[in-house]
Order: structure tokens, then sequence, then C-alpha cells
């Protein structure tokens, strides 16, 4: 049973959340729909699993349904990272959370971290965009800025 290309978009852009900047801009030249989605993830942190082990495995399920939604997403568009897609950027987000306690102050300095390394793109991250192609190259780049951020998070809280 095929799944109707609408709702893959739907997921693909966090329930249609990266649209809104869209309608003020051509998305093609806005770039901020990112943060969209990371302030999607951070709003749905609360309803992740709790317990280490179940939140791990969640995400890893949630890792490879966001590449294949991210590669179906609208159609193959050419596109090396579609802008309108977010799922990326909520993945990457969780990703962050995995070794940090989810309270307000590390959820919102994760949130920062996650946005800075998302945004600027230090290696090896440019280079796994540049290099990796379909869903798992629109997904790899925003898990390893996750993976920076909640180092460094890790270490603010422990050494702060």
């Amino acid at each position: 049973m095929a799944i109707n290309n609408r709702v893959i978009d739907f997921l693909a852009t966090g329930f249609w959340i990266s649209l809104i900047p869209a309608r003020f801009n051509s998305y093609k030249k806005f770039k901020g729909t990112g943060l969209f989605g990371t302030l999607l993830a951070l709003l749905l942190a609360p309803l992740l699993p709790g317990n280490f082990f179940a939140f791990t495995a969640f995400l890893l399920f949630f890792f490879f349904f966001s590449v294949w939604i991210s590669g179906r997403a609208f159609g193959e568009a050419g596109e090396k990272d579609n802008p309108l897609i977010v799922i990326d950027e909520v993945c990457g987000y969780w990703v962050s959370l995995l070794f940090i306690s989810r309270d307000l102050k590390s959820l919102l300095t994760a949130f920062v971290f996650f946005r800075f390394f998302d945004t600027l793109k230090p290696w090896p991250i440019k280079r796994i965009e540049a290099e990796t192609g379909g869903g798992a190259g629109i997904v790899l780049d925003d898990v390893l800025a996750g993976v920076y951020a909640g180092i460094l998070t890790f270490l603010l809280s422990k050494f702060i």
C-alpha cells in the first residue's frame, strides 16, 4: 500500500510548520525554516520517553523514519536539503537530548547549541551534508549537529 505524498510532505514539514515562513517569502530564499522545526522539537520534548533505553530505541526508529520521510518528501525535488523539510531538525535536536537532563535550562541550552551547529555546520557536518545524498544526507548533518550540541550541553551542565 503506497502512502499518499501529502502525508509524507505533512510529516516532513513538521505538520506544515515550515510552510509558515514560506508564506512570507519564497522558500528557496528563506532559510529560517529549520528554526521552526527545532522549536517544534523543543515543544514536543516533554512527550519523549523518559527512560534512557526507551528513548534510545525511539531515537533509532525516528532516525530511520526521518531518513525515509526526507528521501520521499516533495517527490524527490532534486535539492540536497529542501528547506521545507524540518523532520531532520526534529531528529537532530532530539539526539542532543540523549545524555542530558530534560530540565528547561538544559533543553534551552541544547536548543541554542543545536541551532548554532546546524547553522554554521563546522567540520565534518558540512562535508557529510555535501557528500551524502538522499534522505540520509538530509538527516545525518542534523544528527551530527545534535551530537555536538548534546556533548556541549552535557559538559556545560557538569562544569558550571
